[in-house]
């Protein structure tokens, strides 16, 4: 702090970054491909939160950048509902399907989009393009006219002149075809219910015919307790993946008929797979990969020379690595630290010089506004040691009155088998810049600590993921880091769940924020997409026997239990946790005169995009904490209405 700094209670110091800062300055950044005639043009999708979300495919080659998709196409697929691997590329041509209609467009370089299919009730994702028999290999996902049953979902051929071909089906799902170098053979993976990606699947592998139908598969790896990701074929044509078999995500490959450990390391080499595309490693040559990998939390970059079996660290200034492609003698990724938004980064591995393609956010704050996290462990339940990002209140202008200590947000994430990273987000800043701390949790069941550390949630949903949030904001207030009367629990989707269980049974929190949060276990099934739908088979338990467990888990069946204030945030064209998830614990909570704000959003799905809806649960959200709090707010219109709250 300088000198100079004004004595401002915590929570409601003046702040540079507002709202509409957050919304129109992080621009999402996903989906890296590389192509052009020397495979040097590197491609991505940027979201448009000012459209609506919209996402658009760029191009950069050389020192231009070309958008390729203009408004309205929409770069996105819902197979899964979470998408991903929305477009491919193959030298100047690339293939997209366009949100809106589900249909497939061909761009050839710099035309205009053509469709090749009719789109309909059918959706594709995970494309690889077969050039040589005029086709695209995709996973395809047929969903019923009408109804409510769950889509089939297969491999399919899409030729160039729009005719579906089924390739493989019989099984639940399917992801990653893989087609090997010189066309003759494919690789995908496959699984079904009850299982999902990360807890087992099947790696196969079979010939192409001559007329593009598949030999009988072969099955390579995987099973019911084994997670295999991202199959690639290296330039020579042997076929690379990730497994978990050791308890960790690591690398290997199928020489002749073994199968060989490229890396053994207590590291993830892989993510859940929650979209499809993903990209944690890729080939310079036969034997050299480039890859990132996890410890703690922290991704690393390396270069593997198989031959040698040698690592060796790739410098880099980023904490986080989310995807990368390589190119010739580069690697293209996305990356971020606590001081850096995720951006688009080349790295020339010649010299390890690195250039900037994009930024998430063009304009940072100074930094006398940036909270830089702290990394922490803390002791849990049952021996249990857990893992958060802590933010402290950050902001050169102001500094709060001796001896007060700050309220703090503790965040459970999503998934929940998904991963809390420290990358620089507006959004957290957003809150540290006031004087409000955050903990952002990775509670047993997070990924990106191995399986065992993954597994710990497995029939724990709603007691372990709430036992290392309240150990987080215990660790806090012992140590005179936070309030113990201003915590506040704050989740989304599965973090929902979390935040509303933690708030009716037990007392540590004062306050929560539930962002299309699940409440109703049972209800969650009767109503969960087809990914998702036996999910809780795995966090709860397999019916019948669940029955009694979603009732003792379930908050909406405990309302008489939560007193706390809360505050819902919802999307009324969410088919992930539908809207009656939150609805219903808006009512309970009104008629026991619980003070509990509701802010529904038209258009929205499971994850808020447009710009100004972004602005209105931020500022309705900081609203809520200054009121229950009785904290001075600004004058004016209030951003939302508090039920029972007096005035």
């Amino acid at each position: 702090m300088t000198s100079t700094a004004s004595s401002t209670p915590y929570g409601i110091w003046p702040s540079p970054i507002s709202a509409a800062i957050v919304a129109a300055g992080a621009s999402p950044l996903t989906q890296l491909a590389l192509g052009g005639a020397d495979g040097a043009d590197v491609f991505w999708l940027a979201g448009r939160a000012s459209e609506a979300g919209r996402n658009t495919l760029l191009r950069q080659r050389g020192a231009r950048v070309d958008e390729l998709t203009p408004a309205p196409f929409n770069v996105r697929t819902r197979v899964h509902e979470y998408g991903g691997g929305a477009y491919a590329v193959a030298g100047d041509t690339v293939y997209f399907s366009h949100f809106a209609d589900n249909c497939l467009y061909r761009v050839a370089g710099d035309a205009a989009p053509e469709a090749l299919t009719t789109g309909g009730n059918t959706r594709h994702a995970d494309f690889v393009v077969d050039a040589a028999r005029a086709r695209l290999i995709a996973v395809r996902e047929q969903h019923p006219a009408e109804g409510h049953a769950h889509p089939e979902n297969c491999l399919a051929a899409v030729g160039f002149d729009g005719r579906d071909t089924v390739l493989a089906r019989g099984h639940d799902f399917y992801a990653a075809p893989r087609l090997s170098p010189d066309g003759s053979q494919l690789a995908w993976i496959s699984w079904d219910h009850p299982r999902l990606p990360w807890q087992g699947t099947e790696l196969w592998l079979a010939d192409v015919h001559a007329d593009g139908s598949l030999g009988s598969p072969r099955l390579i790896a995987g099973g019911a307790r084994e997670s295999i990701c991202q199959p690639e074929w290296s330039p020579n044509g042997l076929l690379h993946f990730v497994s978990d078999s050791s308890g960790w995500w690591n690398l290997y490959r199928l020489h002749g008929a073994n199968i060989e450990a490229l890396c053994p390391m207590e590291a993830e080499f892989a993510t859940p797979h929650w979209t499809f595309g993903a990209s944690m490693y890729g080939f310079l040559s036969d034997d050299e990969i480039v890859c990132t990998y996890i410890q703690a939390g922290i991704s690393y970059l390396a270069q593997l020379n198989v031959a040698e079996a040698k690592l060796e660290p790739i410098p880099h200034p980023y904490q986080e690595i989310r995807e990368l492609r390589v190119g010739p003698g580069f690697v293209a990724l996305l990356g971020g630290s606590p001081t850096i938004a995720l951006e688009l980064a080349r790295i020339d591995l010649s010299n390890h010089e690195l250039e900037v393609l994009a930024q998430s956010i063009a304009q940072l704050p100074a930094l006398a506004y940036l909270s830089v996290p702290r990394s922490l462990s803390f002791s849990s339940s049952n021996g249990r040691t857990a893992y958060a990002f802590f933010y402290a209140p950050t902001n050169g202008d102001v500094q709060a009155p001796a001896g007060t200590l700050p309220p703090v947000i503790v965040i459970s994430h999503g998934g929940p088998t998904s991963m809390a990273s420290n990358t620089l987000k507006l959004a957290t800043q957003y809150w540290t810049s006031r004087g409000i701390g955050v903990l952002d949790v990775n509670y047993g069941g997070s990924s990106g600590f191995g399986r065992e550390y993954r597994d710990a949630l497995r029939g724990q949903w709603g007691i372990v993921d709430v036992e290392d949030c309240i150990a987080g904001a215990r660790y806090l207030a012992a140590n005179g880091l936070a309030d113990p009367e201003r915590l506040i629990v704050r989740g989304g989707s599965a973090g929902g769940l979390t935040t509303l269980c933690a708030l009716t049974f037990h007392d540590v929190f004062k306050a929560g924020a539930s962002y299309y949060g699940v409440s109703d276990l049972k209800g969650l099934d009767d109503d969960s997409h087809k990914f998702e739908s036996r999910y809780t088979d795995y966090l709860i338990a397999p019916q019948p026997q669940a029955e009694a467990l979603y009732r003792e888990r379930s908050p909406i069946h405990h309302t008489d239990k939560l007193s706390r204030p809360m505050i819902f945030f919802q999307g009324l064209d969410d088919k992930v946790v539908p809207p009656q998830q939150s609805q219903l614990m808006v009512d309970a909570l009104q008629a026991r005169g619980v003070p509990v704000a509701y802010v529904p959003l038209e258009g929205e799905g499971h994850g808020f995009r447009k710009a100004e809806n972004i602005v209105r649960t931020l500022e309705a959200e900081l609203y809520f904490y200054q009121r229950v709090f009785g904290l001075p707010v600004a004058a004016g219109e209030p951003p939302v209405h508090i039920a029972n709250l007096p005035a």
